[in-house]
């Protein structure tokens, strides 16, 4: 069996389940934020710790995992060339967008969120300008 298929194929699995929770969290923050009923709000809580805690937070630690295993299967003079560089530092910054998301779960659970819906739907955006650059980077590894 090919490892390096293998590990690529689990990769990108986990990575598609981890985008989605990246998209879909801060829009189910936006719909808490402007929640009137106590009912609603103890829906949203729910539905935000279990797309965290079993879904996304899974789902980064497997992409870190067949990530950092693809790069030992290839070698690690990959990071000599620029847009590895870049698309490293590109999932850092993802992986500081989560736990950023985990803290503002944090607030909603004890009923302390201090941002408004509209942040929500601006911060929305951030992981999907930086899928954009790193599917380019993967894809034409233009540095």
């Amino acid at each position: 069996m090919n490892l390096y298929l293998l590990f690529k194929s689990l990769h990108l699995i986990a990575v598609i389940s981890w985008m989605a929770g990246l998209l879909y969290l801060p829009r189910i923050f936006v719909y808490h934020s402007e929640a009137d009923h106590d009912s609603q709000k103890k829906v949203f809580k729910t539905m935000e710790r279990k797309l965290y805690n079993y879904i996304m937070m899974p789902a980064m630690l497997l992409s870190w995992l067949f990530g950092f295993l693809l790069i030992h299967n290839i070698g690690f003079d990959i990071f000599k060339e620029l847009w590895m560089q870049i698309k490293t530092l590109a999932v850092v910054i993802l992986t500081f967008y989560h736990f950023t998301l985990g803290k503002y779960l944090s607030d909603f659970a004890i009923d302390n969120n201090e941002k408004s819906s509209k942040f929500f739907r601006f911060y929305n955006e951030i992981p999907t300008i930086i899928l954009v650059v790193v599917i380019f980077l993967v894809i034409f590894k233009p540095l």
